[in-house]
């Protein structure tokens, strides 16, 4: 295993833990110099902020650890790829290198829609890292949102006997 997957693997740890609380599992790990100093995963329906993305807490969290906004020696490994916010939150916060699993066909900024990380006209790029534990990370996702869809269907089907 090398070790983007090793560190993939606890992205997906906390993605577990969002899907543990009925929360889209998208989990994130930041790494400094080979020591894992962050971890987030998505919180936005316990929170009701728009920010409470994975990528987005655990770089609040390295930026208190590190006790800089820069986190300019740092890896970033995300499960689904970072949306627009995240995608600038990276940029403003230096991070140097993502990897993350699955592409996000509705809101990926690291290259399926546009690449905001690798945009030549920001003052920082990163390098970007994509497909590590993919089909891992997809069939998180879409276990998850077929869970989801069941469940409104039968409690449709509940409210509705006809």
């Amino acid at each position: 295993m090398t070790p983007d997957e090793t560190y993939m693997k606890l992205a997906i740890d906390q993605a577990r833990k969002a899907e543990a609380e009925g929360e889209v599992p998208i989990g994130a790990v930041i790494v400094y110099k080979g020591e894992v100093i962050a971890s987030g995963y998505n919180q936005r329906e316990s929170s009701q902020l728009a920010s409470s993305h994975a990528e987005f807490i655990a770089i609040e969290r390295a930026n208190k650890k590190i006790g800089s906004w820069r986190l300019e020696d740092c890896t970033l490994y995300v499960t689904l790829e970072p949306c627009p916010m995240c995608a600038g939150a990276i940029v403003q916060s230096r991070v140097p290198r993502v990897v993350f699993g699955a592409k996000d066909p509705k809101a990926g900024c690291a290259g399926t829609l546009m690449n905001l990380l690798q945009e030549s006209r920001f003052n920082h790029q990163a390098e970007v890292v994509d497909g590590v534990l993919e089909e891992m990370c997809s069939q998180m996702l879409t276990d998850f949102f077929r869970f989801l869809r069941e469940k409104k269907k039968r409690e449709k089907q509940t409210k509705d006997p006809d």
